[in-house]
């Protein structure tokens, strides 16, 4: 079978960190065929989606002590040919948030790759769907208190309510432009100016959790089940957990309550075509659902000694059998 990754440039991903890498190295272990391009290669001529897809090859990462390790050359990349998407079996789309214009235009070229020949994961009408902060919205009783505003009276009357309350942006990714808002804080209006464009863009003012400095939770969900669990903690002075920004990461099971969280969300996630996602859960509340490019495998990986990366491709695998389509 043949694999495309929509994938940002290979040259700047982390093979010790990125769940995209473990995907390609699973599609190769399974012995399929992996190829690659960019969201910027991509088209539509006559109807389908096309694009410069590029034949790749990869040295595996390898444990050593407490982290991965690649060699220098990890990755080796192939002569890219103009060629309909629908020539693959499973198209993954990784690339990374922000959700902005050009991505949402990906998703559009997407659209023109045929279901019943090629299976596009995670679906691109479920991607334009999911915001991956306002998605959680709708499950009213899994998420703490949570306003969608671009108005300061409106967000200062929230943080002043409660003391304390977190302010995020409805893009980005790995914890940008997160702040924790006190009340009376005398940078409470500028930090709002800033993060609303001026009133311009909507962003999110969420309920304080004291249990962050715990952790913040990445549950990985396969077709609506949790798969694996990982703990991000905040490390020094910074109140974020997120990897990107120095978070530690532990091991984590995955509670009743976070198990009952994902039974709410599974039916809405494979209406929306939404079948690898990845959770924030912090203290027993549901904070993001992580739809665009979610990570964790790698580190779920060691701290479990599992392979959900061969897990998930096999997953895909097994579903690509159902589709009418003759097997080369």
């Amino acid at each position: 079978m043949k694999f495309a990754f929509i994938i940002d440039p290979i040259q700047n991903l982390d093979p010790g960190h990125d769940t995209t890498v473990a995907f390609m190295e699973a599609v190769q272990t399974l012995g399929h065929e992996v190829w690659i391009t960019q969201a910027e290669k991509l088209g539509v001529v006559e109807g389908k989606a096309y694009g410069w897809l590029s034949p790749a090859r990869f040295k595996p990462v390898e444990l050593e002590g407490d982290r991965w390790v690649a060699i220098e050359l990890w990755y080796d990349v192939g002569e890219a040919s103009w060629q309909p998407l629908e020539n693959m079996d499973a198209v993954l789309m990784r690339t990374d948030p922000p959700v902005d214009v050009p991505y949402l235009y990906t998703t559009y070229i997407l659209d023109y790759v045929d279901p019943t020949k090629t299976l596009v994961l995670n679906d691109p009408k479920g991607l334009r769907a999911a915001n991956e902060k306002m998605y959680a919205l709708q499950f009213k009783d899994a998420i703490p208190e949570t306003l969608v505003t671009r108005d300061k009276a409106v967000a200062r009357g929230f943080v002043n309510q409660r003391g304390k309350a977190i302010l995020k942006p409805l893009g980005g990714k790995a914890g940008e432009g997160i702040f924790m808002l006190s009340a009376g804080d005398r940078n409470l209006n500028s930090l709002m100016e800033v993060s609303t464009n001026y009133g311009r863009i909507p962003i999110m003012v969420q309920q304080f959790l004291p249990e962050a400095k715990d952790g913040d939770k990445r549950i990985i969900l396969l077709d609506g089940e949790p798969i694996g669990a990982v703990n991000r903690i905040p490390t020094g002075e910074e109140f974020r957990g997120n990897m990107a920004v120095g978070g530690r990461v532990a091991k984590a099971e995955i509670s009743d309550r976070e198990r009952e969280i994902c039974r709410q969300l599974a039916p809405t996630l494979k209406r929306d075509g939404l079948y690898f996602v990845g959770i924030d859960v912090i203290g027993g509340y549901l904070t993001e659902v992580n739809v665009t490019s979610p990570t964790g495998i790698r580190e779920i990986d060691r701290l479990d000694n599992v392979r959900l990366g061969e897990t998930v491709m096999q997953w895909v695998i097994d579903r690509l059998t159902t589709l009418p389509k003759n097997w080369v």
